[in-house]
């Protein structure tokens, strides 16, 4: 068993393991134990009632937080156009191109943290699916990232939008914002998330669907939500 150091042992003190935390109760305690040396990331982390080998139980999706993530965030654009690049520039991304991209991806780079890409474009993109893929940025339709607006796009994930998606064993983990926020903040992105989360629940899955739900900072102890009080809350909001 791993030796936990003097700070876990003391930020797990007041941590009841036995109870549910209201979003409220848990975005204080969250801010209160990310105490760390740095603006430590706020992260929900869901684990679903759904099999991710099947097409039509994926849970994929994007949202944008109203208070935005905190990060600053590395966004490439894949398109032709003129108009798109420019548009693209404009708005921020770190690197646009077409073909000349795609090679760059190809050969090993992928020092970024979104890509978007113009429908035109994925005929190309596509053959990147094997290096993006597993990183989560492979851009979707679902998820408003292949796009003719990419300028618009780009400027959505610059303020504050992510994309989430359940992994194979059926967990979704995303960032939500930083322990410098205020509590209101938080708890008002986490709410956004959970929301979309509940609301994107698959019409094949069977059974319970919400099965975990915790919020945490980066070197902070995890604080459990009420799966079924989530459920009932967000389902028909």
């Amino acid at each position: 068993m791993p030796k936990r150091s003097k700070r876990a042992i003391a930020l797990r003190k007041d941590l009841d393991r036995t109870r549910f935390y209201t979003l409220e109760e848990a975005s204080t305690a969250v801010k209160k134990t990310g105490n760390a040396k740095f603006d430590e990331t706020v992260e929900l982390a869901f684990y679903l009632g759904v099999d991710p080998r099947h097409a039509d139980q994926m849970v994929r999706g994007s949202i944008s937080l109203p208070h935005g993530t905190g990060k600053s965030v590395r966004v490439v654009v894949f398109c032709k156009q003129d108009a798109q690049i420019e548009a693209a520039k404009a708005a921020g991304a770190m690197e646009v191109g077409g073909e000349e991209l795609v090679k760059k991806v190809q050969g090993g780079w992928t020092d970024f943290d979104a890509a978007i890409a113009a429908p035109d474009m994925m005929s190309l993109v596509g053959r990147l699916g094997k290096i993006l893929g597993p990183r989560g940025l492979m851009p979707s339709p679902k998820a408003g990232s292949v796009t003719p607006n990419v300028g618009e796009a780009v400027g959505e994930i610059l303020k504050g939008r992510i994309e989430y998606r359940v992994d194979k064993n059926a967990n979704i983990h995303t960032a939500i914002g930083k322990v410098s926020f205020t509590t209101e903040q938080i708890a008002q992105n986490a709410a956004m998330v959970i929301e979309s989360i509940v609301k994107a629940r698959p019409s094949a899955c069977k059974g319970t669907y919400l099965k975990t739900c915790a919020i945490s900072s980066t070197m902070g102890p995890g604080y459990r939500l009420d799966p079924a009080a989530l459920m009932a809350q967000y389902r028909g909001a």
